[in-house]
């Protein structure tokens, strides 16, 4: 079992980062297409993305995860709130874009198809999977939901401070936000939407942070030292 999910863990790992690796190559490609040479932007536009951000974390928690299970043991605490956070953030990453943004139309050839299906779906279900199956889980506290909830609140309040002054080559535009649902400039009623859209992505984080710690507090599966 515990081989098992180092294999899986590995292998997650790498499709992740070839994914995120993957879409800022093409990202980048239709900026030169469109003539736009300055990609400093880009860069910063592209890890903004709740997702992107996410699937960063999880490459990190994943190959980290890699190597506390080959070590043994229980993992130590403060690996298992940082990925306890990641598992929340992938979960809700997979939910919203499944719900709210698949389908979303884009320019063509901004989307890497494959890349796409693995930073909304693939890697989702498999940090949760992992979180739910492997060996070596430690017990968190109720406490630890501030912990997971933390980085979202900066994200977002990031987001919102920065859409209005963000720079958007694509479209000409002096404002930018990663997601439509975010630009008070499409929401059906403006901020008001905005902050409904906010506080239903921070409901969805808590719950899923919840129930990320409670599935930690159930019985761990026994991690089996190897045989000399």
């Amino acid at each position: 079992m515990r081989i098992l999910f180092v294999v899986l863990r590995s292998a997650g790992a790498v499709a992740i980062l070839a994914a995120i690796v993957g879409q800022l190559i093409t990202t980048s490609a239709f900026w030169d297409s469109r003539g736009i040479t300055d990609h400093t932007i880009l860069f910063v536009n592209f890890f903004s993305f709740f997702t992107i951000d996410s699937n960063v974390l999880a490459v990190v928690v994943l190959a980290v995860g890699a190597v506390v299970l080959l070590r043994g043991g229980v993992e130590p605490r403060l690996f298992g709130t940082v990925r306890a956070a990641v598992t929340a953030y992938m979960a809700v990453t997979g939910i919203v874009y499944n719900l709210l943004l698949r389908g979303v139309n884009v320019s063509e050839g901004l989307v890497l198809p494959w890349s796409n299906e693995v930073l909304h779906v693939v890697g989702p279900l498999l940090v949760v999977g992992d979180w739910l199956f492997a060996p070596g889980r430690a017990p968190l506290d109720w406490r630890r939901i501030r912990v997971i909830l933390a980085f979202p609140i900066v994200w977002a309040a990031y987001t919102l401070l920065r859409g209005p002054f963000a720079p958007d080559p694509l479209a000409g535009a002096t404002t930018w936000y990663p997601y439509p649902f975010l630009n008070p400039a499409l929401a059906p009623t403006g901020y008001a939407s905005v902050a409904l859209y906010v506080l239903l992505i921070a409901a969805i984080i808590g719950l899923a942070g919840a129930g990320v710690i409670w599935v930690s507090r159930r019985p761990a599966r026994p991690v089996v030292p190897s045989t000399p």
